[in-house]
């Protein structure tokens, strides 16, 4: 579904250029959901971008089902992270929601019909007439979510979107997420800076290396679905894929002088997932 070729983004030019992504290549398959982390600066937003068409690569090329990306393919929708500035305050929910759908062919019965059910299935039926600001934060990223999914995507690419809100509300939206792209049967690309997250959620993992950005490993998440916030993260599985993600980015650190530390939640998390992982492998031993 979607295919990442020799990918090289340079900021700039002479002695001031800054190399991003350098030679960056990884495929996901369709109905896949992959996960991107990677150190803080390695150029995670600067790939999604580039893969969404906002943005010309360098070098290399992106393709959608066989097609080369050239500017925003009609196929994929972006769920930004600072839902606050994405979506529209004088604008109600339903109109939010509605919005991209002005670019599709579809009667007004059909839009409402699309509309409704996109805000149904992220549970906010109920505050379809209301503003973003009458909201809560998670709320309002609920809003973003449902707009991205009444476009009726084949790709959906979610740059760090439960970033700016609390630890329950980010894993009730986890969940969300899940279910709806379960419902959708949408392709799923999510750029994150929670490692606990990254392995919760996804089918496969991508780490990246510090700028210049490529790819360091890709990991096989083989935990059973559906997930579940307690079971899941209970499982040794778990705490040994989380202890992998955890080491493979911090070996990353010193590829790039400018990276800043792994999101120190995550480590600290990890670290503890990963005394429980050799806890395990001496039971398993």
């Amino acid at each position: 579904m979607l295919k990442v070729t020799n990918l090289r983004k340079v900021y700039g030019s002479g002695e001031t250029a800054t190399e991003a992504i350098a030679d960056l290549s990884f495929e996901i398959e369709k109905g896949e959901f992959v996960c991107i982390v990677g150190p803080s600066g390695a150029g995670k937003t600067t790939l999604l971008k580039t893969m969404s068409g906002l943005m010309a690569p360098t070098s290399g090329e992106v393709e959608i089902a066989g097609e080369k990306v050239v500017g925003p393919p009609e196929q994929m929708a972006l769920v930004f992270q600072d839902y606050s500035r994405s979506l529209y305050p004088w604008m109600k929910v339903g109109e939010n929601v509605a919005f991209p759908l002005r670019r599709k062919k579809m009667g007004k019965a059909e839009r409402k019909e699309v509309v409704e059910h996109a805000v149904e299935s992220v549970g906010l039926g109920a505050s379809i007439d209301k503003y973003p600001w009458q909201l809560s934060g998670g709320m309002q990223q609920r809003v973003a979510i449902a707009r991205g999914l009444a476009y009726q995507p084949e790709v959906l690419l979610m740059d760090e979107p439960f970033a700016s809100v609390d630890a329950q509300t980010r894993a009730d939206l986890e969940d969300l997420v899940l279910n709806v792209r379960h419902e959708y049967g949408v392709t799923v690309l999510f750029v994150t800076h929670d490692i606990d997250e990254s392995v919760y959620m996804g089918d496969r993992v991508v780490i990246l290396t510090g700028r210049p950005a490529t790819v360091k490993e890709v990991l096989e998440v083989d935990l059973p679905r559906p997930r579940d916030q307690v079971e899941t993260k209970e499982l040794p599985d778990f705490a040994h894929l989380r202890a992998h993600v955890y080491r493979a980015i911090k070996g990353s650190q010193g590829a790039g002088a400018d990276n800043e530390s792994v999101d120190t939640d995550a480590a600290a998390a990890t670290g503890a997932g990963a005394r429980r992982e050799d806890r395990a492998e001496q039971v398993a031993g």
